[in-house]
């Protein structure tokens, strides 16, 4: 009787330590250079497995996350380009050589969209801002989050980072970037915070990349933004991704340049 008592409660102690244990959680999020854009035929053969990095990947009404988890195959949910992948997928097989333990991703990205909801040519009306009537992205990624933190339960979810990549879109309205990507992390740091209780949220490390100098849909102001929020906020950096090549379209990063952004991501992170 007494050998089972101790085995009993050896199960039991095992359980609380596997509850109690934390597990990564990476954020990704932006437009169409965080969701990837590069034909799936040129992505190097190192990066095409993965045994640890599950993902919750959302992108508007292209395709709703459910907060469920599966393990990461690089794809993007735009009708006829859903072979395709982004520097992400390089930032996942690095932090995999580097854990070698699961973690998880929770992305939310969408080609072609904006903070600014006066950026007319947002896609399909969908908007970063919180304050878009109907279609938030910013909304549905905080959703999202909720249902795979839930999912994630009764393990202890570390939010490790959030990874944006946006702006091409606000070249319309880049003389208000700042106030606007500004309010965008402020108020995905205050849900976090709610939601978790952990005041660490409220300093969420932001890790942000710029855009190669031949881009079409550069801004100067938006990167002026992106620096100036750096400046003003440790907890946001700032990767730098001008010198790097793109496809013909002058706007998306070819095999190359998402590589070596996902590289330095990595290695800031």
């Amino acid at each position: 009787m007494k050998k089972i008592q101790i085995l009993f409660c050896l199960f039991l102690v095992v359980a609380v330590s596997y509850a109690r244990k934390k597990v990564p959680v990476i954020l990704v999020a932006g437009q169409s250079n965080a969701d990837g854009r590069v034909p799936l035929a040129e992505l190097p053969d190192e990066y095409k497995s993965y045994h640890y990095c599950q993902w919750s990947y959302g992108s508007g009404d292209f395709e709703t996350a459910d907060g469920s988890f599966s393990l990461f195959s690089p794809r993007v949910a735009k009708p006829g380009i859903e072979r395709s992948w982004g520097f992400d997928a390089v930032v996942y097989k690095k932090l995999e050589e580097q854990w070698k333990r699961p973690f998880y991703v929770i992305k939310q990205t969408m080609g072609g969209t904006a903070i600014d909801t006066t950026c007319t040519k947002s896609t399909h009306g969908w908007f970063w801002s919180i304050d878009a009537k109907e279609k938030s992205l910013l909304k549905a990624f905080e959703r999202q989050i909720d249902d795979c933190l839930s999912t994630l339960s009764p393990q202890t979810p570390d939010i490790k980072c959030l990874i944006w990549h946006q702006g091409e879109g606000d070249k319309q309205a880049a003389d208000r970037y700042y106030d606007n990507l500004k309010a965008v992390i402020l108020h995905l740091r205050q849900h976090l915070y709610e939601v978790t209780g952990k005041k660490k949220y409220l300093r969420l490390p932001v890790i942000c990349g710029t855009y190669a100098k031949n881009s079409r849909q550069r801004s100067q102001q938006v990167v002026d933004a992106l620096y100036r929020l750096a400046r003003e906020d440790q907890d946001f950096h700032v990767v730098d991704a001008s010198d790097l090549s793109l496809l013909p379209d002058r706007l998306h990063f070819n095999a190359q340049g998402a590589q070596t952004l996902g590289q330095r991501v990595y290695e800031l992170m």
